[in-house]
């Protein structure tokens, strides 16, 4: 939440923050203990199916490129590459959600139930509202995904050489490679943040009609903030992605080597 309220381009007076923790106590100081966790339950929905697609996806196709690119070894690009394939599946089952969740977490939100957003942007904009950012968040999420797992199996090469299961390089190289991919992207997810919230004010700037598409949304930023605004939130974004990034990884490496491991010991029995 507090990312999406520093995102904003032209916030209203009472939600205007200079940092993380100012955002963070003033929410729950005027608006409620609970209020930062608005739009939670509709993300924990579309993450499960999400990230199931995306780690799929991306070890069936590094391994597969790998082979091509760099047989018997590790290769960077094909490392990059399918983390940016994985992303278009990742994406496509998370824009909904995450258009619902920015909706709700905006000062002053008119919408206090999941089901209330997700009708009224139904029937007032239609479907095509829910991916009206589609374009941009895979702008955005496929450069950060490539920056994402190269930096990772980069780090990994030199934590984790051996590349055993081995929880603090596997958290300690998510970790960094989140804030590293978060900080580089952070232009891009402005510019989301303005196409899923359609920011009233904003929209009053001397624009009409709705913002589409990325050249606008990256035209209206300009507008509104200047070249600064591009970055608004950068430190909140590279916050929340540093624990979400170490925590994917980890949880994922442990499973991935729960299930290596018993399969070893299936095929050792038979």
């Amino acid at each position: 939440m507090e990312q999406t309220r520093m995102q904003s381009l032209q916030p209203d007076p009472a939600a205007r923050y200079s940092n993380v923790l100012e955002a963070l106590w003033r929410i729950i100081r005027t608006e409620g203990l609970w209020r930062p966790m608005r739009g939670l339950n509709v993300t924990a929905t579309g993450a499960g199916p999400a990230h199931a697609l995306y780690f799929a996806c991306y070890e069936k196709l590094k391994k597969t490129l790998s082979d091509v690119i760099h047989p018997g070894g590790n290769s960077h690009i094909a490392n990059g590459a399918a983390g940016c394939v994985a992303t278009l599946l990742h994406d496509a089952a998370m824009n909904p959600a995450e258009v619902v969740k920015q909706r709700m977490q905006m000062y002053n939100s008119p919408y206090h139930r999941v089901t209330d957003c997700v009708r009224a942007v139904w029937q007032n904009e239609g479907a095509s509202a829910f991916y009206r950012s589609y374009t941009t968040q895979l702008t955005m999420n496929v450069p950060f995904q490539a920056i994402h797992f190269m930096t990772y199996e980069f780090l990994q090469e030199h934590f984790n050489p051996q590349r055993r299961y081995s929880p603090s390089s596997h958290v300690l190289s998510g970790a960094c490679a989140g804030a590293v991919a978060a900080a580089a992207t952070t232009p891009l997810d402005v510019c989301k943040t303005l196409l899923n919230t359609q920011e009233s004010l904003a929209l009053n700037s001397n624009i009409t009609g709705h913002i589409t598409g990325m050249a606008s949304a990256f035209r209206t930023v300009y507008q509104v903030g200047g070249v600064t605004a591009y970055f608004r939130g950068v430190q909140a974004r590279v916050i929340y992605q540093i624990p979400s990034t170490a925590i994917a990884w980890s949880v994922y490496e442990f499973f991935k080597y729960l299930i290596t491991k018993r399969q070893q010991e299936w095929r050792a029995s038979k």
